[in-house]
């Protein structure tokens, strides 16, 4: 924080003398027009521009001092037009403070002096992963200035803005940079913070320790980090592989095992993670999820009737935002592994003792309530807050924030109004950083699936949950695998195929549409909405059996997006089954006309049949062709 602290020595005039403890800002007004240029390196140009005005004839400012905390001002310059003033620079502690001298006087009522205070600061600009982040310090409350101006000027390479906290009064460009102006109300709330680029990159590792205790065969689900219209997921490596991995309802993204009885295994989850400053497009959530997430909970009790009331007062997403934030306190004492769950009516019963869990269930509470479908994020949020950093970097412990259903756009929207009330105030409603990475997404259940992290095994359970700012993989494309196995054929009938699509990562797949083409006429397509990385897609395909294989196309071919795979037909066997038919209707006609014409008798063709049978099992049984030898005459 930044306090600039005036302090005036006056002069008398007069022939009375006047105590110098009477003197008020009222005697003076001082105009302040800041601006913070960052330049590429990420050093940042910081120019005062102080306007005095004497509001009484006979009293004038003789010194200045800027006073400037948690700030090291470096190669600092002050002057009046082209003239160097003296300075005294002087550091106490955390506190730095610039006293300045005025060599000539400036008499009367109305007169002003301009001067500048300039001056390079290396912290307010930096970078983190793929963005360059900014934190401009808020102005002290007890400041009295009659107009007070920033402007922070950004060079264009540093790339597009993700999010500006406040918002400015206005945003030109200017050679090559933005220049976002804010008033003296909007910092001196918050400050300004912001950020620039196209997205964040944190690499991640995950620990799962799964066991199964039956005595039978059974399945276990994972929930693996989801893409989201924010995020896209990178993955390396999960190991070993899963059976499958599906989507439910709410997005959340599921790793399916197979464990045998009373076995154990350790998953590890490898990847990166791109986390997009505004939405991209994403599949909608159904009708039948929206309605889900508007019920009630053992933890959202959107039906109790002091949150009813309360939601009905408020209405809006926004209002109850800023209800939540400015009502709740932290209580850092409650930051801790395994703590106690509050949900939303026992945190409006204890303001005071709440934490992430308490700021997000109370939210979604309220807007459930108010007809707003919401849910709850369970995920990473990096903050260099040392009292509420991500204990998933020590303990697992992860961070909670809402999202809510904005009918307008058509999405989920991800608001912090816990980091709001952490930070007293700043805008986390209108844009959220790029520091929010999802790990699971609860709507229609408040507490599953469970996070990373979550999956522990033993009394003394190691960590699990690794993130680091990272870069994007080499390998950021998927190519679909597609597997046909035809079922066993029985002649004359249809042959079946089973068909697998399968996604080998590194990400998921979108809007696929499999299609099985007989001699290049599509019969037959599906669509896959999502298709997450080492998910299989099932589905199924008949070839019809068709006499003399008139219909039996040549060529079956079943392909998605640029991959294919040709299937045999079995075209050939199936003319051969059909004229082995032909041949024994024709000889079965053959035999019933010469019986017709009395050319065969079918007692004589009977008769020769039983012959030939019979010849045929004597054949068949040697030993009964031999003559039986008397033996000996038996002996006394």
């Amino acid at each position: 924080m930044r306090r600039v602290v005036a302090v005036f020595i006056f002069l008398l005039s007069f022939l009375f003398f006047i105590p110098k403890a009477i003197f008020a800002a009222g005697e003076f007004s001082t105009d302040v027009a800041v601006e913070y240029k960052v330049e590429e390196t990420g050093t940042t140009l910081v120019t005062h521009t102080i306007t005095i005005e004497n509001l009484f004839s006979n009293l004038y400012a003789t010194s200045y001092t800027l006073a400037l905390d948690n700030i090291e001002p470096q190669n600092v310059r002050v002057f009046e037009g082209a003239k160097n003033l003296n300075f005294n620079l002087k550091t106490d502690g955390s506190k730095t403070s610039i006293a300045i001298e005025f060599a000539e006087a400036m008499v009367g009522k109305g007169k002003t002096r301009t001067f500048n205070v300039l001056f390079e600061e290396s912290d307010f600009a930096v970078r983190t992963g793929e963005v360059w982040e900014i934190s401009i310090p808020r102005l002290s409350a007890d400041e009295t200035f009659r107009s007070y101006k920033v402007s922070l000027s950004i060079p264009n390479s540093f790339g597009n803005e993700a999010y500006v906290s406040p918002s400015p009064m206005e945003v030109k460009n200017e050679d090559g940079r933005a220049v976002y102006v804010f008033d003296k109300a909007s910092v001196q709330k918050t400050g300004v913070t912001a950020g620039f680029g196209a997205f964040q990159v944190f690499s991640f590792t995950l620990n799962y320790h799964l066991e199964n205790p039956l005595a039978k065969t059974a399945s276990v689900d994972i929930a693996i980090p989801p893409d989201t219209a924010l995020q896209r997921v990178y993955y390396q490596l999960i190991n070993p592989k899963p059976e499958n991995v599906y989507v439910d309802a709410d997005g959340n993204w599921l790793a399916t095992y197979i464990l045998k009885p009373r076995q154990r295994i350790d998953v590890e989850a490898k990847g990166s993670v791109q986390i997009f400053a505004g939405p991209r497009p994403f599949p909608k959530s159904t009708a039948e999820t929206l309605a889900a997430n508007l019920k009630p909970t053992e933890f959202w009790q959107s039906d109790n009737p002091q949150i009813k009331e309360l939601a009905t007062n408020l209405g809006s997403a926004k209002a109850i935002y800023d209800y939540v934030w400015q009502n709740l306190a932290y209580d850092y004492e409650r930051v801790r592994p395994n703590v106690e769950r509050l949900g939303a009516v026992r945190a409006l019963a204890s303001p005071q003792n709440a934490i992430c869990m308490e700021f997000t269930d109370l939210f979604i509470a309220l807007a459930r309530s108010a007809g707003i479908p919401a849910r709850e994020i369970n995920g990473f949020a990096y903050t260099e807050n040392p009292e509420i950093q991500p204990l998933s970097l020590v303990a697992d412990v992860l961070h909670a924030w809402p999202e809510y259903w904005d009918e307008a756009s058509k999405a989920w929207i991800p608001i912090d109004p816990t980091w709001a009330s952490t930070t007293g105030g700043v805008d986390y409603f209108s844009k959220l950083d790029l520091r929010h990475f999802t790990f699971v997404i609860h709507g229609k259940d408040s507490q599953k699936p469970y996070a990373p992290g979550s999956y522990k095994l033993g009394p003394n359970p190691q960590k699990d949950v690794f993130v680091n700012f990272g870069q994007l993989p080499e390998e950021r494309v998927s190519t679909p695998e597609i597997e046909v196995t035809a079922a066993k054929r029985i002649p004359f009938t249809a042959t079946r195929f089973e068909i697998k699509i399968k996604n080998p990562g590194p990400v998921s797949l979108y809007n696929l549409v499999p299609t099985v083409s007989y001699d290049g006429k599509i019969s037959d397509s599906n669509s896959i909405d999502v298709l997450p990385p080492f998910g299989v897609y099932e589905t199924k395909a008949t070839l019809p059996y068709s006499f003399l294989g008139r219909d039996t196309p040549d060529k079956v071919v079943i392909a998605v997006s640029d991959k294919q795979v040709q299937v045999p037909t079995n075209k050939n066997q199936i003319i051969v089954e059909s004229l082995m038919v032909l041949s024994i209707l024709f000889l079965v006609l053959v035999v019933a006309i010469l019986i017709r014409l009395k050319k065969l008798q079918f007692d004589k063709i009977a008769s020769k049949i039983r012959m030939l049978v019979a010849k045929f099992k004597k054949n068949d049984n040697p030993q009964s062709n031999q003559k039986e030898v008397p033996g000996p005459p038996p002996t006394q």
